[in-house]
């Protein structure tokens, strides 16, 4: 099984040229207004395509949960080699769990997190976190994740 998602653009090209950068690979299509990402790691069909009347996709924010710290840390490692922003949380509770977590953002403001779950926390009778870090990157009056 592996998810799809299509996200409109302001720029195809800019948008392949970064997602290149990030996902280390070519598209498997591309024209002057679509390109699409057949991912294996992680498993995702990601596509995109010219913004027809100038919106562009705009979402809460993508993830991709990793099995590991260290997957986390070879994120992080890879995306500052592309030169991307990012805001490292470590330890942080966030949506009921304590992660460690690396965002990034694309063209377009699309933000991403790759993320590890250390441990689940309780959501019933829950309030906001009292003790730990909270994530910068979390809302628990919307929900962000």
């Amino acid at each position: 099984m592996r998810p799809h998602i299509s996200i409109h653009v302001t720029n195809v090209k800019n948008s392949v040229d970064f997602y290149k950068t990030i996902f280390g690979l070519n598209p498997q299509k591309q024209t002057e207004n679509y390109a699409k990402f057949d991912l294996k790691e992680p498993a995702l069909n990601f596509s995109m395509q010219t913004a027809k009347d100038g919106k562009v996709s705009k979402v809460s924010h993508f993830g991709i949960e990793v099995e590991s710290v260290s997957e986390v840390k070879t994120w992080k490692a890879k995306l500052e080699k592309t030169g991307a922003k990012l805001l490292v949380e470590d330890g942080v509770d966030c949506c009921y769990a304590i992660q460690d977590k690396v965002w990034f953002s694309d063209p377009d403001g699309n933000a991403w997190e790759v993320f590890f779950v250390h441990e689940q926390l309780p959501t019933e009778g829950a309030q906001p976190p009292k003790s730990g870090k909270q994530s910068s990157a979390c809302d628990t009056k919307t929900g962000c994740c």
